[in-house]
């Protein structure tokens, strides 16, 4: 299969690349490949987290994957927002890929529907698509974990909301925005009436977002008693909100939000921050200064404690963050908490025992401690790792001195 690569000039500056002038950046690739499914060429848009090289396969970590509807509207508006959200530890780093529609209506439907005369939608055979050919593409190519997210808007949101009640098993959540669930007389909402009292959603999420699509003076409320085409998608969305409440039994993790200022194209990039936040509500560490000055504090205790509890929740294995723990080191090694700061460097080299840095902070530490043997042998090990010109010098001195 070919890969195209596709850079995108865009206005996001929140991954922390130094602007070069006349110099564009890259934030994702394009692949193409004939679908026998669906007998012809289709092509994604894929980003690879920055932390991991962004184009570049390299290293050992493994991402969750976003899969998200009309990739050309929505694609640049996700990457920026994932690359924010997971250096500001908020959520971890995330492979998005960006499926690209020939003809969306075709592709996002199903069936028929008698305001839209002459589109058959094959919506049904799309997602077999997703779930044959696509899935075991990415998952076979690139660093994925196994955590899944599904992302739609208007007719997309309709295809996220269809293969949440009729297929549940191929992500783990589900983000609908501004979901057209008006379609061919709200049959997936007539469906999932039934569908949502009976099946079991144990661990399943879903957002979904609701622009506000009424006449001056109308509320949430009012408008159910509308019978206008013009409010047809936002009644047929709160009527499936109120089957969902009806059956809170099932386990669906659900969230939804009403955006009073925004309309159903300027919904997206709020729905999509707000979604990824109620998805990763419990990713965040954290700790108050009171803690961090405290003596007694187990900063080790709280950080497995954390991490166990988001391995948990996200369904596979999640490290205390390098970076994160060699930070938390430093302030307890200037803080001549040493007991507490030799732990932290530890725990960094247990989870990352191949990383220089890691050892070069356990160095330090020693160091600070009086103990040059070791400190010696931590930056030895440093440098056989990676050759960190600080590091290097710190270890020459330390040699001069010995002599």
């Amino acid at each position: 299969m070919k890969i195209f690569f596709y850079s995108f000039a865009i206005l996001f500056f929140s991954f922390g690349a130094k602007a070069q002038e006349n110099n564009l950046f890259t934030v994702g690739f394009e692949k193409s490949s004939l679908s026998k499914i669906l007998g012809e060429q289709r092509k994604v848009w894929i980003h690879i987290p920055n932390s991991h090289g962004g184009n570049e396969n390299t290293g050992n970590e493994h991402y969750p994957v976003i899969y998200l509807l009309d990739g050309d509207a929505n694609f640049n508006s996700i990457v920026s927002i994932t690359e924010f959200l997971s250096n500001a530890g908020l959520c971890p780093p995330m492979i998005v890929v960006g499926v690209l529609h020939p003809a969306r209506m075709t592709d996002l439907t199903f069936g028929t529907d008698k305001e839209t005369p002459g589109i058959v939608g094959r919506g049904e055979k799309f997602m077999l698509y997703v779930e044959k050919e696509l899935m075991p593409y990415i998952e076979s190519n690139y660093p994925t974990a196994s955590y899944k997210i599904f992302i739609g808007h208007s007719v997309g949101g309709l295809t996220v909301v269809n293969t949440l009640i009729h297929h549940p098993y191929l992500f783990d959540a589900y983000v609908s925005l501004d979901g057209a669930l008006w379609w061919n007389n709200q049959q997936i909402v007539t469906e999932a009436n039934m569908i949502l009292a009976n099946k079991n959603y144990k661990g399943k999420t879903l957002f979904m977002a609701l622009a506000n699509r009424m006449e001056r003076g109308m509320d949430t409320l009012e408008v159910q008693k509308d019978t206008t085409e013009g409010t047809e998608l936002i009644r047929s969305n709160l009527e499936f909100i109120k089957d969902i409440f009806k059956n809170k039994t099932n386990q669906l993790r659900f969230q939804y939000k009403f955006y009073e200022n925004d309309d159903h194209s300027s919904v997206r990039l709020i729905g999509e921050y707000d979604a990824l936040r109620f998805i990763f509500d419990y990713y965040k560490l954290k700790i108050y200064n009171s803690e961090l000055d405290d003596h007694n504090f187990k900063l080790d205790s709280l950080l497995a404690t954390h991490y166990n509890n988001v391995t948990e929740q996200i369904g596979y294995l999640i490290k205390p963050d390098e970076s994160q723990v060699n930070n938390l080191g430093y302030r307890m090694l200037n803080q001549k908490q040493f007991d507490k700061a030799e732990a932290l460097f530890k725990l960094n080299i247990a989870n990352y025992p191949e990383a220089a840095n890691c050892y070069d902070g356990l160095g330090d530490l020693y160091l600070a401690k009086g103990d040059k043997a070791k400190a010696i042998e931590s930056f030895k090990k440093t440098l056989t790792l990676k050759l960190i010109p600080e590091t290097k010098e710190k270890l020459e001195k330390l040699l001069k001195e010995k002599k």
